[in-house]
């Protein structure tokens, strides 16, 4: 037996880390929160162990929280007072995000990313102005240029509100440029724009829809959302957003579309960001209640897997707790 090939030489502790091809680190994760207009105490948020919706009032003190374990970042989404066709409180000068956002950089240094979409403003939970007859009609759907214009409004009033960068997230054609150009022309052209640009049609968003209050009252949203059975199409999509002005290209879910993201990555030079969304975290947590997976470490692999495959930005609502491990195990 040829034995000269031996590469359990270099799995022993000693040298492992040394040898490690992928790292995770705190700086690589964006925390998610939750800010709540219609409530002054934080509520949790059962179908997501761990997270709240935080009242305004509480929002820089969440951040504070979040920047303790050294987590850099945060992608805020809102809950608002009131909702209505057009979603007109989400580009409201004293939105719930936008106000979060104005506490939150006068009282930390985080990092502020903000969503923009539509879904968690308009009452009938689409990501956007839908057609007419559309409760009525399953083949009818958003429509997308009126669509556009609340969007750019959306990301402008962000920026007007101190945020960092703005994350559209509806899947809207042409959403990149018409924000890309209403940041420029309000004098914003230095805020980048991390798009959702291949964001798929996914089971498993359940929990995020329960925190943000924004599941659709009538239809799905597989008519702008894209299909999981497609690759070839999120590279048509994400260059689409680089041709419009992408900074960041970001994939959603991550886990089950690990191919997507190496896919991105070995195909264009942008930054390239995973989310980890909620419904991979709430069936981590629920396997580690039954004793079946240690959360932990599950988390923290779940985390790499998306590292390996070439993202260099995760948000995840297992930030916190990823970070406080992984400075733990820096001080062993």
């Amino acid at each position: 037996m040829d034995l000269t090939d031996r590469p359990r030489r270099l799995r022993t502790d000693g040298i492992r880390p040394l040898v490690s091809e992928t790292t995770l680190d705190a700086t690589d994760l964006v925390a998610p929160v939750f800010v709540d207009a219609t409530t002054d105490e934080r509520i949790p948020i059962e179908s997501m162990p761990g997270h709240e919706r935080v009242p305004l009032s509480a929002a820089a003190d969440r951040v504070a929280e979040i920047r303790e374990t050294g987590v850099e970042a945060v992608i805020v989404f809102g809950i608002p007072e009131s909702k209505d066709a057009e979603g007109s409180r989400a580009y409201a000068k004293d939105g719930v995000v936008q106000e979060a956002v104005r506490r939150i950089t006068a009282e930390t240094d985080a990092y502020v990313i903000t969503d923009v979409c539509l879904c968690e403003y308009t009452d009938h939970g689409h990501c956007g102005v839908v057609e007419e007859h559309a409760e009525d009609d399953p083949t009818l759907t958003v429509e997308n240029d009126p669509t556009l214009e609340l969007l750019a409004k959306t990301a402008v009033s962000h920026a007007e509100a101190g945020a960092d960068m703005v994350a559209p997230s509806s899947m809207t054609d042409g959403m990149v440029g018409a924000i890309r150009e209403g940041l420029d022309a309000a004098g914003y052209s230095d805020v980048p724009i991390m798009s959702y640009a291949a964001k798929y049609e996914s089971a498993f968003y359940g929990p995020f829809r329960d925190a943000a209050d924004g599941a659709p009252a009538f239809g799905d949203r597989r008519h702008y959302q894209m299909d999981p059975a497609n690759a070839r199409e999120a590279m048509r999509e994400v260059a689409l957003d680089v041709e419009q002005g992408a900074d960041v290209l970001m994939v959603k879910p991550g886990l089950p579309y690990l191919d997507i993201i190496r896919a991105i990555r070995e195909g264009f030079d942008h930054p390239v960001a995973a989310y980890n969304v909620s419904g991979e975290y709430a069936m981590l947590h629920a396997a580690a209640e039954k004793g079946w997976l240690d959360l932990e470490a599950t988390a923290h692999e779940s985390l790499l897997s998306m590292k390996r495959a070439g993202a260099d930005l995760i948000i995840t609502y297992f930030a916190e707790s990823v970070a406080e491990q992984l400075s733990a195990d820096s001080r062993m």
